[in-house]
């Protein structure tokens, strides 16, 4: 996540969220989408699911900086990097985004550089990786958004020669999806469940990665709907804030300028800045340039204006979204704030410990090696978006009381919460 401090005159309140303001789901989808949602059946090597990297119990993260995917064993913090032939040959290049409100009819683009926006570019409704290759029928950015992770090797697919689904993918992105939608569809409950819950499935042999893309976007879309913060009372009843959070609320709107990149009912304008973070692991190295770096939104649209600009994400519930930063370079909000602030100083004084990275010994050689690029941290530390606002410590405090006052009152307590058991039979996250 980032707290973006941007240039321009400052906001000076947010808009309240309402139940009208989120599209609409099936609630027998979204009942289908919980049990996909943890059901290692959609990876590759049925290993891990959706749910092992934005979990429950870390506030719909995985609590780390840099994700362990396909391989690893556990959850979030306690999660290790396998053995064996098992063991994990990447880190996940960056941090898994919170699934906080995706519902909102405001959200217009999602992933970390954006790669994933509403196009007819392709004919399918989406501006996607998969191009021209995603399917039809696809209902919402989250359902578009949810078929990716399946194609990712490193993610859930598995690496090349494990499985049939990775096999698929490196022919072509979209190769895949069939394959697990067959697994999905002979599994009898699940055949049943789809029937019941989408008209147009009469049968079991009807169902495909569409219909799976779309009950996993019913139950992110409602699962993480949540706009019941103390902030919120204040908007909607006039409700005050403890008297730390209105002292960082007025800093938040006014001094500090956080609100002109985090505005609107989602604390986000969903456009791109260059924050200086701190660069580490593998990054997201491209075709033609095999630098392990991190390039943002340039990775996305090859422009190079777009060079180490990353989405805004918003703040609700960031309180229980650490760390921090598009690769979780702070574990602490705290610490992520004081960068935000003055991030040249912050990037300088940046060391690993304030990321939350477990140990994997056999990738620390990759883990930092791009900051011994002298002339590629310069480039990352000339493109920033900001200019330093002097916080004290007492201001930070106060802006992080505030941050906290975003943070809805049932956030912990989904409607669905983690199912017990999936259809497959497999073990559950």
């Amino acid at each position: 996540m980032l707290i973006a401090f941007c240039l321009g005159a400052p906001a000076t309140v947010a808009q309240p969220i309402t139940a009208e303001d989120f599209l609409s789901f099936d609630a027998d989808q979204a009942r289908l989408g919980q049990v996909l949602f943890y059901d290692k059946i959609l990876s590759g090597n049925r290993n891990i699911s959706c749910g092992t990297c934005h979990h429950h119990d870390l506030g719909g993260t995985d609590g780390l900086s840099l994700g362990i995917g396909e391989g690893g064993v556990g959850l979030g913090p306690e999660r290790t990097a396998g053995d064996g032939t098992d063991a994990i040959r990447k880190r996940i290049p960056r941090n898994a985004p919170a699934l906080w409100n995706l519902g909102h009819r405001d959200v217009r683009v999602l992933f970390h550089d954006g790669r994933l926006e509403p196009s007819e570019i392709y004919g399918n409704g989406f501006d996607s990786p998969a191009e021209e290759w995603l399917p039809q029928g696809l209902n919402s950015l989250i359902a578009a958004q949810s078929l990716f992770p399946m194609t990712a090797q490193f993610e859930m697919a598995g690496n090349v020669g494990e499985n049939e689904v990775i096999g698929a993918v490196t022919d072509r992105i979209d190769l895949g999806w069939p394959i697990l939608a067959k697994r999905v569809r002979t599994i009898p409950e699940y055949g049943q469940m789809f029937v019941a819950a989408f008209d147009h499935i009469d049968r079991p042999e009807d169902v495909t990665i569409v219909e799976i893309g779309n009950a996993l976007a019913a139950f992110i879309g409602t699962e993480w709907a949540n706009f019941d913060s103390p902030y919120d009372a204040f908007l909607t009843h006039g409700t005050p804030l403890p008297e730390d959070a209105e002292r960082g609320r007025q800093l938040f709107f006014g001094a500090a300028n956080c609100a002109q990149c985090h505005n609107g009912p989602l604390f986000t304008d969903q456009d791109f800045h260059a924050m200086a973070l701190p660069p580490f692991g593998p990054g997201r190295t491209r075709q033609w340039d095999p630098i392990p770096r991190d390039v943002g939104r340039m990775g996305a649209t090859d422009d190079l204006e777009d060079a180490y600009r990353f989405r805004t994400p918003s703040l609700r519930n960031i309180a229980l979204t650490a760390p921090y930063g598009h690769n979780g370079a702070y574990a602490n909000l705290r610490d992520m704030v004081r960068h935000m602030a003055d991030p040249i100083t912050a990037r300088a004084e940046w060391h690993a410990e304030l990321a939350a990275l477990p140990d994997v010994p056999w990738l620390e050689e990759i883990d930092f090696v791009i900051q011994s690029d002298q002339l590629e941290m310069d480039r990352q530390a000339a493109m920033l978006d900001v200019r330093p606002v002097a916080l004290s410590d007492a201001e930070v405090d106060d802006i992080v009381a505030f941050l906290h006052s975003l943070t809805g009152d049932t956030a912990r307590h989904r409607p669905l919460g983690r199912p017990d058991h999936v259809p497959s039979g497999l073990p559950v996250d």
